[in-house]
């Protein structure tokens, strides 16, 4: 948004200026805006091939772009009108603008939008809602502004009335009551929602526009809204986010989900419908450098203020947790401001290799688990040394059915179940014998070595255990005993060499440890996990800790050359 216009291109123009510039380098973007832009490029040529089935209309594309300059005003800021910069151009452009070539109905019926903080998000949104319940060409369209909790999912909802309160043309024509802004011309509404909102079934929207979805914990409210969009004729999901700290959410999944669209390592039917627009600091650029910091906001010259920014960047440097927000919200790049947290963003992406579980069959490997003291999670793993010095670790999970149908940690435990990584039991607690026989089955396989366990609330498995000819040793749950496999644990995810086969369960109990450090003088520091809530269990990650502590103890020098600089760490001392 400007103030005013020194040139009168339209906006199909400026898509067009906006897509060369970022490609021929005159606007310094990062790689995934340029791999957005390419695509575009991409798809107009193959819209010559009579069996691509999309096409782009430019008319379309300058619909919401030309209701939004010429109806709406933002409510905040010293605007006397919208104008809308050269990225929203290409978003807005992109979203509208691409049709079927045999219906002429709207291509993408998802969009997500990763953007630094201050950036128009929030105005961009709202004149999308207000476009969509008035001038999309769906009778009844219901049009949801969405978000985490009521509060925010408020905010945008306010930004939209107040835009159309404000414009002479519109307000005529919407009626704002306690349920929804309404325009009656073509039965249609406006509404928020928020997923701790009591009733959400049964929506039937035509557009949905999700709020900061960096913050979501999980899948529940995005699925309300989808399934209730599949009766719709061009549904629009709108995800508009800046970047995020919780590494198992959707926002997780989705960036990397609409990464592949845009490469085409999705089914194309599936890619076609997925339009992307990331814009975030890229993974070599150097934080400190203010002149990249365009890459995650296209904002800065005319909304964003560059001076403004370096002075906040002085003073939030000097905070490990403001430092970390910043590049967090307006650098676009996955940290973890919490508190000594043991796994980020970046560690977890090193650690994505892959192993057949055939190529296992019959190879040594160290065990662990970590049973629950009441109604809880129960977890065991299998740590196999690799030829090539990583680690695999195998781990499953047992929940008791009460448990699932409490839903307090917001996972999905059915999709786990169906993937093999968890067992749902009946009734109230998970049996000692339940474990037992997961490990006398995997022992058909593998060859188990020891199996390393917490001596609390284990005497009767680790009874049952021996008597079957299974190697038990304890270990104790303490910082003189965790120190030592905690620190290597860590050097091996830094390397990468943590392999678990992508298991979203395992990586879910990876970023739920918080790392707690024990002393009594700060050279002698001990590491200890814990968890970050009560939610945020744990116990897949202990029980492969107890396998990785077995499997140091009797390889100290874990197959490395001492000469190569690695830490050696003691477990007596």
């Amino acid at each position: 948004m400007t103030n005013s216009r020194t040139s009168n291109p339209s906006g199909v123009e400026r898509l067009d200026q906006y897509v060369h510039n970022v490609l021929s380098g005159n606007i310094i973007a990062c790689k995934k805006v340029k791999m957005a832009c390419q695509r575009h490029l991409n798809d107009l040529q193959r819209s010559n091939d009579p069996a691509f089935p999309w096409r782009f209309d430019a008319a379309k594309a300058e619909r919401p772009i030309q209701f939004m300059e010429r109806f709406l005003t933002p409510m905040k800021g010293n605007y006397d009108k919208m104008e809308l910069m050269p990225w929203q151009c290409f978003v807005e452009g992109s979203l509208f603008g691409w049709v079927s070539k045999e219906t002429g109905l709207r291509r993408f019926n998802e969009g997500l939008v990763v953007i630094g903080r201050g950036n128009g998000k929030t105005t961009i949104m709202a004149g999308n809602s207000s476009f969509g319940a008035s001038k999309d060409g769906e009778r009844g369209a219901d049009v949801f502004l969405l978000a985490n909790a009521k509060d925010q999912a408020a905010l945008c909802f306010e930004e939209c009335r107040a835009q159309i309160m404000a414009s002479a043309a519109m307000a005529p024509h919407f009626r704002t009551l306690r349920d929804g802004i309404h325009y009656d011309a073509t039965n249609s509404r406006i509404m928020h929602r928020a997923s701790d909102s009591r009733k959400l079934d049964g929506l039937n929207p035509h557009m949905a526009v999700f709020d900061e979805i960096h913050g979501y914990r999980d899948f529940k409210l995005i699925n309300v809204i989808k399934r209730g969009m599949n009766k719709r004729q061009q549904p629009l999901a709108l995800y508009i986010t800046t970047m995020g700290t919780v590494l198992d959410g959707p926002l997780m999944s989705f960036y990397h989900l609409f990464t592949d669209a845009m490469r085409g390592t999705l089914r194309p039917d599936v890619a076609d419908r997925m339009f992307a627009y990331i814009c975030e600091m890229d993974e070599d650029d150097d934080i400190e450098d203010s002149a990249l910091w365009i890459k995650a906001n296209p904002g800065i010259g005319q909304i964003l203020s560059l001076d403004k920014l370096k002075a906040d960047w002085a003073r939030a440097k000097l905070t490990p947790q403001e430092r970390n927000d910043f590049i967090n919200k307006q650098l676009d790049v996955f940290t973890d401001a919490g508190e000594a947290s043991f796994v980020d963003y970046d560690l977890a992406q090193r650690n994505t290799g892959r192993v057949e579980l055939d190529e296992l069959a019959g190879r040594e490997c160290y065990g662990g688990f970590d049973l629950s003291t009441s109604e809880d999670f129960t977890a065991a793993a299998l740590e196999f040394p690799l030829d090539d010095g990583r680690l695999f670790v195998l781990s499953h999970s047992w929940v008791p059915q009460k448990k699932v149908e409490l839903d307090q940690e917001k996972i999905p435990y059915y999709e786990y179940a169906m993937q093999g990584l968890l067992t749902i039991c009946p009734g109230e607690y998970i049996t000692q014998e339940t474990v037992y026989e997961w490990f006398v089955k995997m022992a058909e396989t593998y060859s188990i070595r020891t199996i390393g366990y917490d001596p609390a609330n284990a005497t009767w498995l680790v009874r049952m255990l021996t008597a079957r000819g299974f190697v038990c040793n304890p270990v104790r749950q303490g910082p003189l005993t965790l120190n030592a496999p905690m620190k290597d644990v860590r050097e091996q995810l830094l390397d990468g060499h943590i392999v678990h086969n992508n298991n979203p369960l395992f990586r879910w109990y990876l970023g739920n440890v918080r790392l707690r450090r024990d002393f009594y003088d700060r050279e002698k520091e001990n590491w200890v996990p814990t968890k970050r809530d009560r939610y945020r269990k744990i116990d897949g990650f202990m029980a492969f800790l107890d396998a990785h502590a077995e499997y140091m103890r009797l390889n100290p020098l874990s197959n490395v050359e001492i000469e190569a600089g690695i830490s050696v760490y003691s477990l007596t001392s």
